[in-house]
């Protein structure tokens, strides 16, 4: 009777690892993600490419690939109807603040045949919330932290700022946030509150508007949208404190106001932005140019909008997926990430989802 229980216990232990390393594999490279197509849809519906992110953040594509960050630290793929979630092994354990985590990605250029990427994160230094810029390798099936650009850039509970991008000037823009510690956005010393400008292996431009230092622009609660019109000219969204959240014009060396002003505000030698909420909130997030409009992502504002850079007006262009994180334009399409799973939404079972719309479609 022994030996027969000890068989049954040996046979259920095997069982139970196969099952269990099943389970890890679903979970490395599907965890419930799908993929929807619904064929042709009516101008005025986004088409629904993926569903089942983890709180995503940011969205890169080359080569008809398409890489969407989950701020839990995964990189998610998507081709030819294919997708597989793939881990980020981070040197330091991500911070499970308020809004931290795997934010910022980016593919660096020549990535097909480098592997190389970057990712702005959030950990804990000492009991302390912090952020890094880091460069990343890919490896097929995992990405891994391979070199620390530039640390120690202040967090909290709140405002990590996180986009990161890469100029026509070929060189990293990195938006900070001010921890809630506004007085840190005007000390010209501090990293935070900040639009930072580097070279790709993480040293200072020459060029930049105060010596030895990475600062581009400052002034800013927390901005985590950039982008680029044709001429060059740099934009940037903002989170505004109680509304008047903001899109900015950036220029170098320039001080934006926060905390000293916002919204219509004015001061010498301060900023006013080109547009902003007034009492509403937008909770701007990343933003794309396009044929003459910048595309915002907007969380509490829950909307995809457009802002026509001549008219000066803003328009809801989505209004019925929720909270809005990031937007992507290639020469055919408009990409956009819902956010209800950041845990500020209210998700549906199928939540987060990958969106797009034929550029031939806004008008």
């Amino acid at each position: 009777m022994k030996k027969k229980l000890l068989i049954v216990l040996i046979v259920l232990l095997f069982a139970g690892c196969s099952l269990k390393d099943i389970t890890q594999q679903d979970h490395s490279e599907n965890e419930d993600l799908q993929m929807e197509q619904t064929g042709k849809t009516a101008s005025d519906k986004p088409e629904v490419l993926l569903s089942g992110l983890d709180a995503p953040w940011s969205i890169q594509e080359i080569e008809e690939t398409l890489f969407v960050s989950e701020r839990t630290g995964s990189i998610v793929q998507f081709q030819d109807g294919k997708v597989k979630r793939e881990p980020v092994e981070l040197k330091e354990k991500l911070s499970e603040e308020s809004e931290a985590g795997l934010l910022g990605f980016l593919l660096a250029p020549g990535f097909e045949d480098s592997g190389q990427g970057f990712a702005y994160y959030t950990y804990e230094s000492g009991g302390i919330p912090v952020n890094r810029i880091v460069t990343l390798q890919y490896e097929e099936g995992s990405w891994k932290e391979t070199n620390v650009l530039l640390d120690q850039i202040p967090s909290g509970n709140y405002h990590h700022g996180g986009r990161i991008k890469i100029g026509f000037d070929n060189k990293l823009y990195v938006t900070t946030g001010d921890a809630k510690k506004g007085e840190i956005a005007q000390d010209i010393t501090s990293l935070g509150g900040k639009i930072l400008r580097m070279n790709l292996d993480g040293s200072i431009p020459d060029d930049n508007p105060f010596p030895n230092s990475y600062v581009y622009s400052y002034g800013h609660r927390n901005p985590q949208g950039l982008t680029w019109d044709l001429e060059g000219r740099l934009y940037s969204s903002e989170h505004g404190e109680s509304g008047r959240d903001e899109l900015n014009h950036i220029e170098p060396g320039k001080n934006y106001g926060w905390p000293e002003i916002e919204g219509d505000e004015k001061k010498a030698g301060m900023e006013a932005p080109l547009i902003h909420a007034g009492g509403n909130t937008w909770a701007p997030s990343g933003i794309a140019y396009n044929n003459g409009k910048i595309y915002i992502s907007s969380l509490r504002g829950e909307a995809l909008k457009a802002y026509d850079i001549v008219t000066k007006k803003m328009k809801d262009i989505v209004t019925d997926q929720g909270r809005i994180r990031d937007v992507y334009i290639d020469g055919t399409y408009l990409y956009f990430i819902s956010n209800n799973t950041d845990g500020r939404g209210n998700p549906d079972k199928k939540d987060d989802r990958l969106y797009r719309i034929p550029l031939s479609n806004l008008k």
